[in-house]
């Protein structure tokens, strides 16, 4: 294979992009290769990330992206932080889901839902040092999203809340939390609300540490919740309407999660196309042998079109066009070839490739979770299908 083939897959010029997002994007994608790729194995074997890495992410301005420069943030929009998820994730996977929860979630959820008070006091913080998690996840509701146990009680100028949340990403290093709790639980979903909940109020803590099998370096935890005393003016939108502030903002989140798996599928690629013009066998390198080929090239296909979906859907958003469908779908493709890219790749190191002295069986573990967190694969297939067949 020429040289030139380790430059594909390179972004589609038919998606007009801009200078700046250009000039972005290189950025990301140095600041990636320069500061974050050193400390990525490290990282992934004590199952931390590294604080001063997220220190220079704010510094970068990584973290406030589509927050308005009047609250310190970069005034951009929803697709460059959908560029900095796909950098990041072309060389750490759990790098990419810090980005991407504070930007497609947290940050998203109050600009969109917050009151200017609430927009004053936490989005210069969000912009500036504070990291932020998104709280929805308990033991017994997964994809039943809504069958969440977390009991919030009005008592006097305070909400009292009460219950457990697992699986939050970011919970050890965040200092905000959008979280989900049920004012009314006669009422079902319609019971439902979302708080902004701070780090350092009385009767909430972070639990135990989950042990992954991938993205390791990005904390996922539990949250405690006993008798935590909430403002009432921490309430995000309405409260009993935390349903809809979950169902919209995850919609976004969704095109996140594709961005992080097209990124972290690409990575393995690039490494895999190089590596085989570097092994050789029978007297030549093995890309120059057919089967080896036609693995490249079909997956370098798989990742292009698995970009293309997350960039639609990004450039959807930021142009007011509803993007449900496109989102699900991008979250669904880019995930499935997220798994097939890095397992490809793992067979074309060989012995190697099963390893953790080479890089790509991480690759191959980061890209399990993208099936899973978000909604699963099936509830994407189900809110397809009633899209594409005209239901609700």
């Amino acid at each position: 294979m020429p040289e030139t083939a380790l430059q594909a897959p390179a972004p589609a010029p038919l998606m007009s992009f801009t200078e700046d997002e250009i000039l972005f994007r290189d950025n990301v994608r140095q600041f990636a290769e320069d500061k974050v790729r050193p400390l990525v194995k490290e990282m992934d074997e004590k199952g931390v990330f590294d604080h001063g890495l997220i220190d220079e992410f704010f510094h970068l301005g990584l973290m406030g992206i589509e927050i308005p420069e009047q609250y310190g943030g970069g005034g951009g929009k929803f697709f460059e932080a959908i560029l900095a998820v796909e950098e990041m994730s072309r060389v750490d996977a759990s790098a990419g889901v810090i980005v991407d929860v504070q930007n497609t979630l947290v940050n998203n959820a109050l600009l969109r839902w917050g009151t200017e008070d609430q927009k004053k006091r936490y989005l210069p913080r969000m912009a500036a040092d504070t990291c932020g998690a998104y709280a929805l996840s308990e033991a017994g509701s997964g994809s039943d999203a809504f069958a969440l146990q977390t009991r919030a009680e009005l008592k006097g100028s305070d909400y009292v809340l009460n219950g457990r949340k697992l699986w939050i990403t970011n919970a050890k290093e965040a200092g905000i939390f959008i979280l989900f709790a049920s004012i009314d639980p006669a009422a079902g979903y319609k019971g439902i609300t979302a708080f902004i909940i701070e780090k350092e109020f009385p009767g909430f803590s972070v639990g135990k540490k989950e042990d992954k099998l991938g993205i390791r370096a990005s904390s996922t935890c539990e949250l405690i919740l006993e008798d935590c005393r909430v403002p009432k003016s921490n309430v995000l939108g309405e409260a009993g309407k935390g349903y809809k502030i979950a169902i919209e903002t995850l919609n976004e989140g969704r095109i996140g999660i594709g961005a992080q798996m097209a990124g972290l599928a690409r990575g393995a690629w690039e490494l895999a196309a190089k590596y085989a013009q570097e092994r050789k066998q029978f007297g030549k390198a093995i890309s120059d042998f057919q089967g080896i080929q036609f693995q490249i090239a079909q997956m370098a296909t798989d990742i292009e079109a698995a970009r293309l979906m997350v960039y639609n859907a990004a450039r959807m958003k930021d142009a007011g066009i509803p993007f449900v469908k496109e989102a699900a779908m991008a979250k669904l493709f880019c995930s499935q070839v997220a798994e097939r890219v890095t397992s490809l790749a793992i067979e074309i190191y060989g012995g190697y490739g099963f390893t953790k002295d080479y890089p790509v069986e991480k690759y191959w573990r980061d890209s399990k979770i993208g099936k899973i967190y978000e909604g699963t694969s099936n509830m994407q297939l189900a809110t397809i299908a009633k899209l594409v067949l005209g239901g609700k």
